[in-house]
C-alpha cells in the first residue's frame, strides 16, 4: 500500500512538473498557485486573485485585509519541504489558513487540527473573553491521496446532533443577540480539503475553474470565476522580475527533486517487499528440506543469504 501511494503521488507530480517545465520559458505561461501565494501576496494588487478563489470556495464575498506573519511565512530560498501555508485576515475579522502540500503526509489531518488550534490561541490575547475567539477557515490543497473518498472537494464543520432526537443544537436567542451567530458551527473552525489529483479536468462550475488551474497550471479563455481573470493577467511568467523568475525556476527544480525522491522511495520500497517475499519463500523451502541449489535457482538469493536463514 505504501509503495502504491507513493507511486501515484510521484506520477502526478511528475506529470504536472513536466508540463511546467515545457511551459516555464514561455513568456505568457502562468506560474504555479503555490509559489504565487507564497511570494507575490505581499503586494496588495495580487490580493484580488486569492480573494476570488476564496470567494468561490466559501460562497461568500471575501475581502482580504492583511496577510498575517507567522513562522511559516519566513521562507528561505533553500526551502525544499514542498509545503506552502499563509494566514490571511478578511474584512469580517475571520482568519483563513491556506495550505498547499505537494507530497504524501500520513498524519496530515493531525497537522490540520494543530494548525487551527495554534492560530486560535495565537490570535486571542490574555484576559480577553472567549467570545473574541476568531472564526478560522482551514483551506487545504493537497496533491496526494489524503484519506479515502471519491470526491475532490470536502468540507468539514462542527455540528452538535442529539443522540436520541437527532436534532441539531442551535444557539439560544440571547446567544444569537450577543454573539451574532445562529449555530455553533459558525464559531468552530471549518475545514476544506481539495484533493487536486482526483479532479477529472472538467470544469462544471466556477469553483471547478479554479481547481482546473490548480491541476493544470492553465486558465482557459472562457473561464469566468471570480479573480481568475486577474490571475491570468498578474500571475504570468513575464510579469516577474529577473530575480523572481530565477526564484520561481528554483522552486520548480525543488519540486522535481521532490518528485524524484518520491519515485526513488517507491523503487526502494518495492525492492524491499520483493526481497522479503524471496526470503519468506526461501525459509519455507529450507523448512521443507529443499536443497540450497534449488532455493538459489527459485529465489535468486545468494548461498550466504540462504545459510543465514
Amino acid at each position: 500500500m505504501i509503495g502504491k501511494s507513493i507511486s501515484k503521488c510521484a506520477k502526478k507530480i511528475e506529470k504536472r512538473l513536466s508540463l511546467s517545465k515545457a511551459k516555464e520559458m514561455s513568456s505568457r505561461s502562468l506560474i504555479r498557485f503555490d509559489w504565487a501565494i507564497n511570494r507575490l501576496l505581499r503586494n496588495k494588487t495580487d490580493f484580488i486573485v486569492l480573494e476570488g478563489f476564496l470567494s468561490e470556495l466559501l460562497k461568500d464575498k471575501i475581502v482580504i485585509q492583511s496577510i498575517l506573519e507567522n513562522e511559516s511565512n519566513q521562507r528561505i530560498e533553500t526551502d525544499k519541504f514542498n509545503r506552502v501555508d499563509i494566514i490571511v485576515k478578511n474584512s469580517k475579522d475571520e482568519l483563513v489558513i491556506v495550505e498547499i502540500q505537494n507530497q504524501n503526509e500520513y498524519d496530515y489531518f493531525h497537522r490540520m487540527v494543530y494548525g487551527t488550534s495554534k492560530v486560535i490561541t495565537e490570535y486571542i490575547s490574555v484576559g480577553e473573553p472567549y467570545k473574541n475567539i476568531k472564526k478560522v477557515y482551514s483551506i487545504n490543497i493537497v496533491y496526494f491521496d489524503l484519506g479515502q473518498g471519491e470526491d475532490y472537494i470536502y468540507q468539514g464543520k462542527t455540528d452538535f446532533i442529539g443522540i436520541h432526537k437527532m436534532d441539531k443544537l442551535l444557539l439560544s436567542e440571547k446567544q444569537v443577540e450577543l454573539l451574532g451567530k445562529l449555530e455553533p458551527s459558525q464559531i468552530f473552525p471549518e475545514y476544506f480539503v481539495i484533493k487536486v489529483n482526483q479532479f477529472d479536468d472538467v470544469a462544471r462550475n466556477t469553483l471547478d475553474e479554479w481547481i482546473y488551474y490548480l491541476e493544470n497550471n492553465d486558465i482557459k479563455d472562457e473561464f469566468t470565476a471570480q479573480g481568475i481573470d486577474k490571475a491570468k493577467l498578474l500571475w504570468c511568467f513575464d510579469s516577474l522580475s529577473d530575480d523572481e523568475q530565477k526564484s520561481y525556476q528554483d522552486h520548480l527544480e525543488n519540486l522535481r527533486y521532490g518528485a524524484s525522491m518520491a519515485w526513488s522511495m517507491k523503487v526502494d520500497e518495492e525492492d524491499r517487499v520483493r526481497k522479503e517475499e524471496k526470503l519468506a519463500l526461501a525459509r519455507e523451502f529450507k523448512k521443507n528440506g529443499v536443497t540450497v541449489e534449488v532455493i538459489i535457482k527459485s529465489t535468486g538469493l545468494t548461498k550466504e543469504e540462504i545459510e543465514k536463514l
